[in-house]
């Protein structure tokens, strides 16, 4: 959900409000939203990240997966995978 636009419609500059879910996502609708995704696992984990961000480190192993060609989306609902740890985001 865009929320407010600060940079006479330059997309990158779209600030959005935080996407909550219960499972970790990946979706080719989001590529180039600049959207933050906080994750509340099952386990009580939260888990909070930049969608952007993670494509560029997931992108290659993406577009190997049948489910990103199919569904055009990736999910995990048990954890964020390891290679994307490095980029939750702290408050």
């Amino acid at each position: 959900m865009k929320v407010n636009n600060n940079n006479n419609n330059n997309p990158k500059f779209k600030i959005m409000s935080t996407l909550q879910s219960k499972r970790f996502i990946m979706r080719k609708s989001l590529i180039g939203q600049n959207q933050i995704i906080e994750v509340t696992f099952k386990s009580g984990v939260v888990a909070k990240y930049n969608h952007d961000e993670v494509y560029e480190v997931m992108k290659d192993k993406l577009n190997s997966m049948n489910c990103w060609e199919k569904y055009k989306s990736y999910t995990s609902s048990a954890s964020m995978p390891v290679i994307t740890r490095s980029l939750l985001l702290t408050e």
